[in-house]
């Protein structure tokens, strides 16, 4: 049996569950959680809200919960989610760094960077919650987004979501040159999506410092991108 017939079995054993007791809380996780997996994302958050709704306290259920609006692009439901682990247990990082992340993905980068904070503090170490500080004070324009995404980068050498946050934060520091060959280095490691975004990026950078030549190749991209990519262009 591959993988969708087996999640699909899932779904169809936890109906005739629930159809039987539909108050079984433990179903409605299971069938979540192979809707998930299937992509069915409304039937997953419908059945993990369910189980929520059961048993509130049940710590999986939440995250689960969280993890399922998140994908959704339900930011700000999934940073609430996240916050209410945090409170119950402030201790556990990765509930505190999970409402950070979520509430700069829902346009609330203020409070995603308290929440980034407060993770740091727990664990300076924390890779995670250096990343989503940096990424908080980028979305803010604040001071010291370049120190934390650095920090992150000494964490994991390399990781290419630190290195996309470094060049961002050099950017907002001004430092226009350094940013401009960060993100054409990580753009030649990197597959769609991800190196047509930070192409992106490079492109608005270049069109930003170039004079009204090279705004006027910026404006295409195939060009842009055969230049950038044979190392004619510079930014000052």
């Amino acid at each position: 049996m591959d993988d969708v017939a087996e999640q699909r079995e899932i779904v169809r054993r936890n109906d005739a569950m629930l159809a039987e007791r539909p108050g079984d809380d433990a179903a409605h996780e299971a069938r979540a959680r192979a809707h998930l997996a299937l992509g069915h994302l409304e039937e997953a958050e419908a059945d993990a809200m369910d189980a929520v709704r059961l048993d509130p306290e049940e710590v999986r259920y939440r995250e689960l919960l969280a993890e399922i609006q998140s994908r959704r692009g339900e930011h700000a439901d999934a940073a609430a989610e996240y916050a209410h682990l945090a409170r119950r247990d402030p201790r556990q990082v990765a509930w505190t760094v999970g409402e950070a992340a979520e509430r700069i993905e829902a346009a609330d980068a203020e409070k995603g960077v308290d929440a980034a904070r407060r993770a740091v503090r727990l664990d300076p170490r924390s890779f995670d919650a250096q990343l989503a500080l940096a990424r908080g004070l980028i979305r803010t324009g604040e001071a010291g987004a370049l120190a934390a995404a650095t920090r992150a980068l000494d964490l994991r050498p390399g990781d290419a979501a630190a290195r996309e946050a470094t060049a961002d934060a050099l950017w907002l520091a001004d430092r226009h040159a350094a940013a401009f060959d960060a993100l054409h280095g990580l753009a030649a490691e990197l597959s769609d999506p991800d190196r047509a975004r930070v192409l992106a990026k490079a492109r608005s950078l270049y069109r930003e410092r170039a004079g009204w030549l090279g705004r006027r190749l910026a404006s295409v991209r195939a060009l842009f991108e055969f230049a950038l990519g044979h190392g004619w262009l510079r930014v000052r």
